[in-house]
C-alpha cells in the first residue's frame, strides 16, 4: 500500500484474534501497523507483533529490495507494536533504534537490554532528516503509555500518531470508522483524558494531510473531523442527544421494567435509546455507548446487599474511564431492602458533573402500579433532560490538578507539595503548572 511518494505500507493484519487485550471483541481482527519512509536513509515506523514476524521482515524486504533501513522508530512499546525489536535487529544488525528514554528502559524489562550501542535517545521537538523528508518528534506520556511518542513528516505532512486515532478492525475493513475508533479509544485510551488534550493542542499547530495510527486505516480524508471527534471524547463531552439503558436481571422483573420504559421513550419521540443486557451484550460496546450519549439509565437488582456483578463491573469501566458531564438515571429492585439505587450512587460519587434524575424508580419484586407509574415520570424527566446545558450542583466541587510541563504527568490534588518528584521524568515540583 503506497501512502505517499516515499511512504510505504509494510504492517500485517491478524484475522484470527478474537479478543484483543484480552477483552475486546474484534470480529473483523486487528491490525499492527508499520511503515517504510524510503529516503537517501530509510526508517520503518514501528514493529508488528510476535505472531507476524516473517510476514513483517518479508514486507520490508519486499519493500526496499537490496536496501537496509536505517532507523527504527519505536513510538510505542506495548507487544503488538514493540515484539519485533530484536528481530529486526538481528536482521539488520547496524540499524539505530530511535525511541524516547522511557521506551529504552521498557526495552530492558522486555527484552533484558535497552540496545545501548544501537539507540538514539529523542525528545520533544527533536528531528530527524532523512534526506528529503525531516521528521518531528512529539512526546505524548500516557496516551496511553508513558513512554509514547509520535512522529510528524513535514515534507509529506504525515502524523505518525502511535495508538491515537487507531480503531478495532483490520486495514481493510469496510465499516464506519467512527463506532470501532470510539469503541477503541474509551476501552484503552479514555482514562487519559487530559494527556490527550495536551497532544491535540501540539497536533493543531501542524499541517496534518494524513494520519497513519499504529492501528486500522490511513486517515486522508477530512482530518479536522477526526481531531473535532478526539477532542470530544478526551474531554468527556456526549456527542449525541440520546439514552443508554443498561441493565441486569436475575427473573426477569427488572427488564420487563426496562422493557417498558424503553417503549414509552420511543413512543413519545425519543431519537436514540440503546438497551444493554449486561450479562450478554459486549461490554465495551454498552460502555462506548454512554460516552456517545448524554443519558445513562442504570438498572439492576439488590444482590447480597449489594448490587448484581455486570453491574458493578459496567459501573467501574465507567468511572476507570472518567465517566461525567452526563445524566443518570437509576432503576432498583428488591424483595425486601433494596439497596441497588444507593450503591449505584455511591460508585458514582466521585465522577464529575453527573446530573441525577429526579425520578429514582424501586421496584418490589415486581412491576406495580407505582413502580409503572415512576416510570412514566422516568421518560418524561429524561425527554426533557440536555445534559450539555446543564452541570449538577451536587458535583461541582472539582479538584485542582498539575501538569508536569516537562513529560505531561498529571498531579491531581489541591495542593502540590513543594517536595513532589515527577515519577516519570523526575523532574521537580517547580516545573508543574495548574491546570483547570
Amino acid at each position: 500500500m503506497t501512502i505517499t511518494k516515499n511512504i510505504i505500507y509494510v504492517g500485517v493484519n491478524d484475522t484470527k484474534i478474537d479478543l484483543f487485550e484480552g477483552q475486546y471483541k474484534v470480529p473483523s481482527g486487528m491490525s499492527y501497523n508499520s511503515y517504510a519512509i524510503i529516503d537517501e536513509k530509510i526508517a520503518i515506523m514501528d514493529s508488528v507483533d510476535a505472531n507476524f514476524t516473517e510476514e513483517w521482515l518479508s514486507n520490508i524486504k519486499n519493500v526496499l529490495g537490496e536496501r537496509t533501513p536505517d532507523f527504527l522508530i519505536v513510538q510505542h512499546m506495548e507487544p503488538d507494536h514493540s515484539a519485533n525489536i530484536v528481530n529486526f535487529l538481528t536482521v539488520y544488525p547496524k540499524a539505530k533504534i530511535v525511541s524516547s528514554a522511557k521506551a529504552f528502559s521498557v526495552m530492558k524489562n522486555f527484552f533484558g537490554t535497552d540496545f545501548e550501542d544501537n539507540r538514539i535517545v529523542v525528545t520533544e521537538n527533536d528531528t530527524l532528516c532523512l534526506g528529503e523528508h525531516t521528521l518531528t518528534f512529539i512526546t505524548a506520556p500516557m496516551v496511553h503509555w508513558p513512554e509514547v511518542i509520535m512522529t510528524y513528516d513535514s515534507t509529506d505532512k504525515v502524523l505518525f500518531s502511535a495508538d491515537a486515532f487507531g480503531k478495532f478492525g483490520t486495514t481493510g475493513t469496510d465499516e464506519d470508522w467512527k463506532n470501532e475508533a470510539r469503541r477503541y479509544f474509551i476501552g484503552i485510551v479514555g482514562k487519559y483524558g487530559i494527556q490527550v488534550q495536551n497532544v491535540l493542542k501540539k497536533v493543531s499547530k501542524l499541517d496534518v494531510r494524513t494520519i497513519c495510527a499504529l492501528h486500522g486505516p490511513i486517515l486522508n480524508e477530512n482530518i479536522e473531523k477526526y481531531v473535532n471527534l478526539y477532542d470530544t471524547w478526551s474531554s468527556y463531552k456526549p456527542e449525541e442527544d440520546g439514552v443508554v439503558i443498561a441493565y441486569t436481571s436475575v427473573y426477569g422483573n427488572t427488564k420487563k421494567a426496562v422493557l417498558l420504559l424503553e417503549k414509552e421513550m420511543k413512543e413519545k419521540g425519543a431519537q436514540n435509546v440503546v438497551t444493554y443486557d449486561l450479562a450478554r451484550c459486549d461490554m465495551a460496546q454498552a460502555v462506548s455507548d454512554a460516552f456517545r450519549y448524554n443519558k445513562t439509565v442504570l438498572a439492576t437488582t439488590t444482590y447480597n446487599a449489594e448490587i448484581f456483578p455486570f453491574m458493578r463491573e459496567f459501573i467501574t469501566h465507567l468511572t476507570e474511564r472518567n465517566f461525567s458531564n452526563r445524566t443518570v438515571a437509576l432503576i432498583e429492585n428488591g424483595s425486601w431492602a433494596p439497596l441497588a439505587a444507593k450503591v449505584m450512587r455511591s460508585m458514582l460519587e466521585k465522577s464529575k458533573n453527573i446530573t441525577f434524575t429526579e425520578t429514582t424508580v424501586t421496584i418490589l419484586s415486581a412491576l406495580s402500579e407505582e413502580s409503572i407509574a415512576q416510570l412514566t415520570a422516568l421518560s418524561d424527566e429524561l425527554l426533557t433532560k440536555n445534559t450539555d446545558k446543564e452541570v449538577s450542583c451536587e458535583k461541582s466541587d472539582k479538584k485542582k490538578s498539575y501538569r508536569c510541563t516537562i513529560c505531561g504527568y498529571v498531579y491531581e490534588g489541591d495542593n502540590l507539595p513543594a517536595d513532589f518528584v515527577c515519577p516519570w521524568c523526575k523532574r521537580g515540583a517547580e516545573e508543574f503548572e495548574e491546570i483547570e
